[in-house]
């Protein structure tokens, strides 16, 4: 079961901003509790009991070696294993998080992998923290609660439909920045007092394509306009371009590599995505580089009475 129900399209919008906006270390867990690989399981099995955890990292000083979590130490105490030292019996294979990815990145995780805890490193490889859903969860709780009167004050603004346009610029596996200009976007869309659920559709086509720039080009723009009629998202890339505009429109079809599988992004649902929830996509690309527009009708927008039909 996934422990962390939060989609892109379903979710409050405020929720979905919060998930961008904050980062693993803004979530996780530093009070780390730590064994060494030759403490015995047995003693492991006391520090979870002591500590109420269900999973405990094993490590040389700062380098993150192994896990040994509550699955292997009743398989321990089962086949009679449970006095051999960690580091005969922990898991060495290990899916870890970066301090610095966004929050988004964490949920994503615990839906793809269902595991309870993962390590957190820094830029410098050491362990810095552990996240669980629980954490996540609290985070969102505690931010959530610091934004609700911004939050009340905006959802009363009435509509000014005053015209922006920004411009970002997108650089290739910049998690750090990932989800930057989609905030700022959403930020300007709620100042003109525009519908949630407008502004939920736009911040899905604007993250999906940044984030494709960040994992599929070598860099590019995301250029945001807003005008009394319409929105409009442009994602433009430098290259290497889409070979086959219409398979990468298929919903699941990437290119994407093992690397960046393993840190839950290549399923290749950002395009499909980004083009059903606008009210109309547009598509070009050769070897120098890949143009999206994403195009949304304020006359949709329920406050200026139309009809919000994409979902």
């Amino acid at each position: 079961m996934n422990t962390l129900p939060i989609g892109t399209e379903d979710s409050p919008a405020f929720l979905i901003e919060l998930v961008y906006r904050l980062k693993i270390k803004d979530a996780m867990t530093t009070d780390l509790i730590v064994s060494r690989v030759d403490d015995p399981l047995r003693s492991i099995q006391n520090l979870m009991k002591e500590h109420q955890v269900t999973g405990i990292p094993i490590a040389d000083g700062k380098r993150l070696l192994g896990i040994v979590s509550m699955d292997d130490v009743i398989r321990a105490l089962d086949e009679g294993y449970i006095d051999d030292p960690a580091g005969d019996r922990m898991t060495r294979q290990l899916i870890v998080l970066e301090d610095d990815m966004p929050l988004s990145f964490g949920i994503s995780y615990m839906d793809k992998y269902r595991y309870g805890r993962f390590p957190v490193l820094n830029r410098e490889k050491e362990l810095v923290g552990i996240i669980t859903s629980r954490d996540i969860l609290i985070a969102l709780l505690v931010e959530f609660n610091k934004d609700a009167e911004r939050r009340e004050m905006t959802e009363l603004e009435s509509p000014t439909n005053e015209s922006f346009r920004r411009e970002y610029r997108v650089r290739k596996f910049d998690f750090e920045h990932a989800g930057k200009p989609t905030g700022d976007v959403k930020i300007e869309l709620k100042k003109a007092g525009l519908d949630p659920k407008l502004i939920r559709r736009v911040a899905v086509a604007c993250y999906e394509l940044e984030m494709n720039q960040v994992v599929h080009s070598v860099g590019g723009t995301i250029s945001a306009r807003l005008s009394p009629t319409d929105i409009e998202i442009i994602a433009t890339d430098r290259g290497p371009g889409i070979p086959d505009i219409t398979q990468a429109l298929v919903e699941g079809f990437s290119t994407a590599t093992d690397w960046i599988r393993s840190l839950g992004f290549g399923a290749g649902m950002g395009l499909a995505n980004a083009r059903r929830v606008s009210d109309e996509f547009d598509i070009s690309s050769s070897t120098e580089g890949t143009t999206v527009c994403c195009r949304f009708n304020i006359a949709n927008d329920p406050r200026t009475g139309g009809t919000d039909d994409a979902q």
